[in-house]
């Protein structure tokens, strides 16, 4: 986002939330794995179980942050076009292309995020009965692919939006 613009309510409030989030969950993993080594090493008591709750929590975990890192477009990617293209029409036109494609992949993933979801949250026969869940504690797998539609979804949210940016400032004539 450019630092000149003035900051959206829900912008400040995506901010605060995924930052909530990634804190939050990444203090939780610190703590159940640490607890989990004191209580096997140090006194002798094996927590069963405990890796159900770290896998939920790192879906969670990361698919916010990957979602964060649409938000504030500093997602991993490799910016040869920033980096060696020229400005100009060519350089805008690229950045659509990138961002039509990065787009069209990420809305292909919320497609499949959506049939996962609703398999593991509906059951492999559609009616809510056999559930997939986890062996130990028995949570449903769903809570965990939860946060990977959450994440798809924000996350193609802030592509379209990049995508509606660079055809902006292809037809104006801006900076790529």
């Amino acid at each position: 986002m450019p630092e000149q613009a003035k900051k959206h309510t829900l912008d400040i409030l995506a901010e605060k939330v995924f930052g909530s989030i990634l804190v939050v969950f990444s203090l939780l993993i610190t703590l159940i794995i640490t607890g989990a080594a004191l209580a096997r090493y140090v006194f002798k008591f094996n927590f069963v179980g405990y890796d159900e709750f770290v896998v939920i929590l790192a879906f969670w975990f990361y698919f916010t942050g990957a979602a964060y890192g649409a938000y504030n477009n500093s997602h991993v990617s490799a910016d040869l076009v920033d980096a060696y293209a020229p400005e100009g029409t060519g350089k805008r036109v690229l950045h659509v292309a990138r961002w039509f494609l990065t787009s069209a992949a990420c809305g292909l993933f919320v497609y499949y995020g959506f049939n996962y979801i609703k398999f593991s949250f509906m059951g492999p026969l559609g009616n809510f009965q056999f559930q997939p869940k986890s062996m130990t504690w028995r949570i449903p797998h769903w809570v965990a692919h939860a946060g990977i539609f959450f994440g798809l979804i924000l996350m193609e949210v802030y592509f379209l939006r990049n995508l509606a940016q660079s055809v902006k400032a292809l037809y104006r004539g801006d900076k790529a």
